[in-house]
């Protein structure tokens, strides 16, 4: 068996679990599967990949696991395998693409009434109150259940998310312009 060489920036105690887990033999692995999994470890798992799973459990229980779009993402591509898709794999988003920066306005018309949204670093502000999503703020306006975004067209029905609102210059702003989207009128 190699040494594996830990990060220097990880916490003593998950270093020291890490260390622990490389220097297990089989048995071992197994034991620390049903402390850690609460329960048997699948037989067919070799040793390198009991290590690797139960490193990677022992740092999702330190640090926390994946984020909820990361989830989504990874169940698409399970769907898509047991759905027999021959390429499974949809790209992968672009954090940036869709990404409203502070100080961008929307606007949608909705009941014969202008709704104005701004984004702000807390959120969305509408009416003076703020709102974590734009869905939060399309379901104020509404009373129904929308995609804040698709609301907002943002994003089409049927197609992925656009880079984002046009941009138009305000007096206000100088050369920088201010950002403003015009929607579902």
């Amino acid at each position: 068996m190699t040494a594996t060489r830990l990060p220097d920036t990880l916490p003593d105690n998950v270093s020291a679990q890490l260390a622990a887990l490389t220097s297990s033999d089989l048995h071992q692995l197994r034991v620390q599967w049903r402390k850690l999994m609460r329960n048997e470890a699948p037989a067919h798992l070799t040793r390198s990949l009991l290590l690797r799973i139960l490193a990677y459990k022992v740092q999702e229980l330190a640090y926390g696991g994946l984020d909820r779009e990361s989830v989504r993402y990874l169940d698409r591509i399970a769907e898509r395998l047991a759905a027999g898709d021959p390429n499974p794999v949809p790209p992968v988003p672009d954090p940036r693409r869709g990404r409203l920066r502070p100080g961008t306005l929307l606007e949608r018309e909705h009941g014969g009434t202008l709704h104005r949204v701004s984004v702000i670093e807390a959120g969305f502000s509408w009416q003076g109150r703020t709102y974590q999503s734009l869905s939060e703020v399309a379901r104020a306006i509404t009373g129904t259940n929308w995609n804040g975004p698709r609301f907002f067209g943002l994003r089409d029905k049927d197609s992925p998310a656009r880079k984002g609102p046009r941009r138009v210059p305000s007096a206000s702003d100088g050369d920088r312009g201010s950002v403003g989207a015009e929607a579902g009128l």
